[in-house]
């Protein structure tokens, strides 16, 4: 009889201290974050500016773990399948919503997981060497028309934002052109400089101190309204093509099954962190926009790229490597 009590009561007490230790406020052990680009990329720079922040708020250890190669879909697996408990993290990028399209992916952008906000919203510049006679949108449109696909175009890679982005324009304006692709925009930028490609879409702050040094020939940023850092440069949108809109971004996701409780938290934090002074400026002199949308607003938000970007990928045909 004593040993059954003795038992009883131990599985009484262990139960206690699973209950407990259960319901003890989240987050109550490390989170890792994990980022789809390699150490020193903007993904790893803004996710451990984040972390720090973070692991100050929540007395825990905010890990970033970088997780590069294949467009971001390693970084994007392990995520997909980890524990759903606000312990694992994604730190993208808009590859997140572009990669189904342009390469075969064994997750679904939204289904496998929770939005928790996005970070922020970049622009890309579309540029030109300035010896050649283009100095607007409507010149270039006119210019690309009179080479007859044999314009050329610099980016990133293929299936990138800045690539569908330069389809996506080229759908709306009518034209053609080929597609150059580099591995990242430094190459992209010293081809359009040198003159071996006619124009680069690429970030508007890697090539800031290029168009302040008349290397290169800004004729229009790609987001909805005009870049802070290059208040003279008009936009695609207001150069008679009002539906373009096209940003680089960085969000944060969890796995789907993630606890509402533990997303709205991690929102709420992370949006705080994005209103702070020094974060804003931080962000604002990188070139891009605080943003800090609900879960429900990104959720949205990704749900419509997905859409926006098959359809561009399927008219351009582009395929990751």
């Amino acid at each position: 009889m004593l040993q059954r009590f003795c038992t009883v009561l131990g599985l009484v007490i262990g139960a206690g201290i699973a209950a407990g230790a259960a319901g003890q406020a989240y987050p109550n052990r490390p989170i890792r974050i994990i980022a789809t680009q390699p150490p020193g990329a903007g993904t790893d720079i803004v996710a451990r500016l984040i972390a720090q922040r973070l692991s100050a708020v929540f007395g825990q250890p905010v890990i970033v773990d970088n997780r590069g190669g294949a467009s971001g879909n390693i970084a994007t697996m392990l995520v997909a399948k980890a524990s759903p408990d606000g312990y694992t993290l994604l730190f993208t990028t808009p590859a997140h919503a572009t990669n189904p399209s342009v390469g075969k992916v064994s997750y679904d952008p939204v289904k496998d997981f929770a939005p928790i906000t996005q970070i922020n919203s970049q622009a890309f510049l579309i540029v030109m060497h300035p010896a050649l006679p283009v100095k607007s949108v409507k010149e270039f449109v006119a210019y690309a028309h009179a080479k007859q696909g044999r314009l050329t175009y610099g980016t990133a890679g293929i299936g990138v934002a800045g690539h569908l982005g330069m389809e996506l324009f080229k759908t709306l304006a009518r034209f053609d052109a080929v597609h150059v692709p580099y591995k990242g925009g430094g190459p992209a930028i010293i081809d359009v400089i040198a003159g071996q490609v006619d124009a680069a879409i690429v970030s508007a702050l890697a090539l800031l101190p290029h168009v302040r040094s008349g290397k290169v020939h800004a004729l229009a940023v790609t987001s909805i309204k005009r870049s802070a850092l290059l208040p003279d440069v008009p936009t695609i949108a207001e150069s008679g093509f009002p539906e373009y809109e096209v940003s680089s971004w960085y969000g944060m996701l969890a796995p789907a099954g993630t606890p509402r409780a533990t997303v709205a938290r991690l929102y709420e934090e992370v949006s705080r962190i994005l209103k702070l002074p020094d974060i804003r400026e931080r962000f604002l002199a990188d070139g891009s926009v605080p943003v800090g949308n609900t879960p429900e607003e990104f959720t949205a938000y990704i749900r419509a790229e997905v859409v926006k970007w098959a359809g561009v990928v399927k008219r351009s045909g582009a395929r990751l490597d």
